[in-house]
C-alpha cells in the first residue's frame, strides 16, 4: 500500500493527520449520540421522536447534536478534499 503522506511536506502531512483524526472523532461522537436511541442516523432519530417511540426530551437535543456533528464532519471532509487538490498542484 502506498504511503499517503510520502509526497507531502511535513507541515501538510501533519495538517492532514489532524484533520483525519477530527473526522474520525466527529463520526464516533455522532454514533455515541445516536446509539442510546437505537437510531442509525439523524433522520431515524427524528422519526422515532415524531412517532413517540422515544421521549422528545432529551432525544431532540441529541438529534440536534448529531446533526451538528454530521454537518461539521462534512465540512471538514470538504476542507480535506480542497487541501488535497492544492497539495497535488504543487
Amino acid at each position: 500500500m502506498a504511503n499517503f503522506y510520502e509526497n507531502l511536506d511535513p507541515d501538510t502531512a501533519a495538517e492532514f493527520q489532524q484533520l483525519s483524526q477530527l473526522i474520525y472523532e466527529l463520526r464516533e461522537n455522532r454514533h455515541a449520540v445516536l446509539k442510546p436511541f437505537g437510531a442509525e442516523d439523524e433522520a431515524a432519530l427524528l422519526q422515532r421522536i415524531q412517532s413517540g417511540a422515544v421521549a422528545e426530551h432529551p432525544a431532540y437535543e441529541h438529534y440536534l447534536a448529531a446533526r451538528i456533528l454530521a454537518d461539521t464532519r462534512e465540512s471538514v471532509r470538504a476542507m480535506v478534499a480542497e487541501r488535497l487538490k492544492e497539495a497535488n498542484r504543487k
